[in-house]
């Protein structure tokens, strides 16, 4: 293996002419030897910038913070440090809460032509594989830690991924560096800490160059999930509708078992959820996609909800209460009118259909959810029509329908929300009429951009 000195120049050629590098500095041993290693080529020296990311969750995390600026004062480099809020939701673990809240902060820094240098070694790769293959993790977590990926509008890349934790810290005695120490890494309550401390010694006992064999697998695992993602991405777009941001059900039940789970977990990844277990998997497909299309069964997830309607599957953020007894004046001075939890309507002015400024500014406007019974007159269309009707035509699901706002001018009911404008009430094009809008707050329904009402 090339000294430490050269590995670094050489892992990091093919980035040289990026803009700026910056080093995610904790103040351990294995980012001051990325640190001091990065400090020596004389090609990046001018581009790079320490970050240290302060969990607040130790009580020397202010003495780690101090002794890192006083390091990076010494080696002439720009430090930087971020605070953020570590602390673990309720089902997260405490490294995953910190974790994620460590490459949020560091994703917000990076802009376009930027790398963050990280300093995980091949016995944090070994750590990752072993622990994800006691979760019984699939291909993708048994991939362990690429050595690139993007990050932000910048670029992640660990440098230092096949080096051994042992010829870091020989590097760091040799060169006398001074690091702090983690004391919770002593902790073998931690998953990860009782491997290192307890097991990988007995491991490498047995077999010396475990971390370089289970390396080599992670490898292997990664090429076959790039073919199989790649493959899936590829039917993905036959069953995914972008609008809606639904899976056609159908499309799900005419794949095999095994593409089923990966399409789905597409679909997860997709809305930066982490990935469904293998029981969730398997609960979607028994409740969800196999119920029968008169159910209505619903399946919580991180927090989201899994729902079906018609031969469409639904990931949904659960929206926030709504008042069905709406009762809401809107006075004909104001260009919008808050929802209360449900966003907010507003009228711009248009050339096309809309509704006559003159009715507006003498009528009596107020806004409502359905109580049933509606009927609306379209334009260009024969006779009344049920708003039920209506919404069952637009296949827009149940529980979309009832946040539905709907406008009423002098009691008569005038537009339901930006979807239909009553024929009475819409002026001719061509001159400036009022168009309605909604604001929505719930991530949960359609989007419609401004073309999308239908008159």
């Amino acid at each position: 293996m090339l000294p430490p000195s050269d590995f670094m120049r050489e892992a990091l050629r093919p980035y040289l002419e990026k803009q700026r590098f910056y080093i995610a500095y904790s103040g351990g041993v294995d980012s001051h030897v990325l640190l001091q290693l990065c400090a020596q080529i004389e090609e990046i020296f001018e581009k790079i910038t320490a970050i240290h990311v302060h969990h607040g969750l130790q009580d020397d995390a202010d003495v780690w913070q101090q002794h890192c600026a006083a390091i990076c004062r010494r080696l002439q480099v720009p430090f930087m440090s971020l605070r953020v809020d570590a602390r673990a939701a309720a089902g997260q673990s405490p490294e995953e809460a910190a974790r994620n809240a460590r490459y949020q902060a560091l994703a917000a820094v990076l802009q376009e032509r930027d790398i963050l240098l990280t300093a995980q070694h091949l016995d944090d790769q070994l750590e990752t594989v072993l622990l994800q293959l006691f979760r019984g993790s699939g291909l993708q977590g048994l991939s362990g830690m690429p050595k690139s990926m993007p990050l932000g509008r910048g670029l992640l890349l660990r440098p230092m991924l096949d080096m051994p934790r042992q010829a870091i810290e020989a590097y760091a005695r040799r060169r006398r560096l001074t690091w702090v120490e983690d004391h919770s890494n002593r902790d073998n309550e931690f998953s990860r800490n009782f491997l290192r401390n307890c097991v990988i010694p007995l491991l490498k006992q047995r077999w010396p160059s475990v971390a370089k064999t289970v390396s080599r697998s992670a490898g292997h695992c990664a090429e076959a999930q790039a073919l199989l993602a790649g493959h899936a991405r590829q039917v993905f777009q036959q069953v995914y509708d972008a609008h809606s941001g639904t899976l056609s059900i159908p499309g799900l039940l005419a794949c095999e078992p095994g593409l089923r789970h990966l399409l789905l977990r597409q679909w997860f990844h997709d809305r930066q959820l982490r990935m469904p277990s293998t029981g969730l998997l398997e609960k979607l497909c028994n409740e969800v996609l196999l119920a029968r299309p008169d159910r209505d069964p619903q399946i919580a997830a991180q927090g989201w909800l899994v729902r079906r309607y018609r031969d469409r599957l639904y990931l949904l953020q659960p929206a926030a209460d709504i008042d069905p007894q709406l009762h809401l004046c809107w006075p004909s001075g104001q260009r919008s009118l808050q929802l209360r939890g449900n966003g907010r309507l507003q009228i711009r002015e248009t050339r096309g259909s809309g509704i006559d400024p003159g009715i507006w500014r003498h009528a009596e406007i107020h806004v409502a959810y359905r109580h049933g019974g509606e009927v609306l007159r379209l334009p260009g269309r024969q006779g009344r029509h049920k708003l039920k009707k209506l919404f069952q035509e637009a296949a827009l699901p149940p529980w979309q329908r009832v946040r539905m706002p709907l406008l009423f001018i002098d009691g008569r009911l005038a537009a339901v929300a930006d979807l239909w404008l009553s024929s009475e009430f819409c002026a001719p094009p061509g001159q400036l009429n009022w168009r309605i809008l909604w604001m929505r707050d719930d991530k949960s329904l359609k989007d419609h951009d401004e073309n999308d009402i239908v008159d």
